[in-house]
């Protein structure tokens, strides 16, 4: 694409300079102003000729570092334009849109380039940073290069339309790790662990059974019983987290149903969900993800396993609310099990959601409850029902909230 009027103010000057001097050469018969206007419409001329052919631009790719951009979190973009040119070409300006999700500086100077009869193609690299705003899937683009002749009366302006799509995810939040909880979960997950050969301190011993092999005997626990002992493989148990985070539209408003980034109380709740699975996963637990109706919103997360978290958090930046209102069927969920952490990310939160959600915190060794909108004495009962509560804001400090709520013993509200 380009501008319609291809000139400079410099070169709509030198026009009509030109017009001028064939006005007053006509008028006052002076046959030099004549050559003049005609040499300055060559040089215009010439100018817009030099900008306007044998220049073309075959394509425009874009790359992230990292891929997966993140609210508050800066990204490298690296712009690759491949320029094929049959005569040397001036230096310009370029332009790259961002759009709405992401903020940045991205414009600069687009290099000189040489004839590419001989060598082919030209390449032009160009970097810049953006900072994740809003959460979603946006389009970068398109890039916009303007350049001037060596003269500086004409110009072209080309807009190249290639859109890279570019993903941005939820904030994470750094938050304090659950040192007091490790491995008090009560999980169900059991994993087998051969530990032969590393050590008599990773196994344990039990009573010979006929059909075990001698070479199985531990013979320190058999002369310390005065028993036939044979080693045996300890089971460890792997701790389990669960975390909760409830899209029903009623808690929240109307703009988490259609587009992600556009609540910001919603905002604030899924960074809450995703900075607990990563602190959770970090401590070592495996974390299961779930809605309040019991619909799986991410694959279960093994404990330590950052490559997932990170999975995760790309597949975070589509969620959205949805119509339908669950939590207070939330308890059945939990019925029959006990577990270890429960993280319940909320939205609008009143006294008789804490009553339906109360009996939860009994099948979890550390219930922790984050509320967006907090209504009445909502989170006091919650606390009566044996919660770890907190109230968490847009505006307000994450960190802050999540470390008073997860206290043993400590019931907080933070504001």
């Amino acid at each position: 694409m380009r501008r319609l009027w291809p000139l400079t103010a410099r070169g709509t000057g030198a026009l009509l300079l030109a017009a001028t001097c064939f006005i007053v050469a006509a008028e006052a018969s002076i046959p030099e102003l004549l050559y003049f206007g005609i040499l300055l419409i060559a040089v215009v001329g010439t100018s817009i000729v030099s900008l306007y052919v044998g220049r073309r631009t075959d394509s425009v790719t874009r790359s992230l570092v990292p891929d997966v951009a993140s609210v508050g979190r800066e990204s490298l973009v690296s712009v690759r334009v491949a320029v094929r040119t049959a005569v040397p070409t001036p230096p310009g300006t370029w332009h790259d849109t961002l759009p709405v999700g992401l903020r940045g500086t991205a414009a600069g100077a687009f290099p000189a380039l040489g004839s590419g009869m001989r060598g082919g193609e030209r390449v032009v690299d160009l970097s810049y940073t953006v900072t994740g705003e809003r959460r979603g899937v946006h389009a970068l683009g398109p890039l916009t290069v303007r350049s001037t002749d060596p003269f500086g009366l004409a110009r072209r302006t080309m807009l190249f339309g290639q859109r890279t799509p570019v993903t941005v995810a939820p904030a994470v939040v750094d938050l304090s790790p659950l040192v007091d909880y490790a491995g008090a979960t009560g999980g169900t997950l059991q994993t087998t662990t051969n530990q032969l050969g590393q050590g008599a301190d990773n196994l344990v011993a039990r009573p010979y059974a006929p059909g075990d092999s001698m070479r199985r005997i531990h013979w320190r626990a058999t002369a310390h019983r005065d028993a036939l002992m044979v080693r045996q493989e300890e089971q460890e148990s792997t701790p389990e987290a669960t975390v909760v985070l409830d899209r029903g539209v009623l808690r929240w408003s109307m703009d988490a149903l259609h587009t992600p980034g556009a609540d910001p109380a919603f905002e604030a709740a899924v960074s809450a969900c995703v900075s607990a699975v990563a602190r959770l996963v970090r401590d070592g637990y495996a974390v299961d993800v779930l809605d309040s109706d019991g619909t799986v919103l991410a694959e279960r997360v093994d404990g330590g396993d950052m490559t997932e978290v990170e999975v995760m958090l790309a597949h975070f930046a589509t969620v959205t609310a949805r119509r339908d209102d669950t939590l207070p069927r939330l308890a059945r969920l939990f019925m029959g099990l006990t577990t270890g952490p429960v993280v319940l990310v909320v939205g609008r939160f009143d006294p008789a959601d804490a009553d339906a959600v109360g009996p939860v915190a009994h099948h979890s060794t550390l219930p922790l409850l984050l509320a967006a909108a907090p209504m009445g004495d909502a989170l006091e009962r919650a606390a009566d029902h044996g919660w770890h509560v907190a109230a968490i804001d847009p505006d307000g400090d994450l960190g802050v909230a999540w470390t008073n709520a997860v206290g043993r013993g400590v019931r907080h509200v933070v504001g």
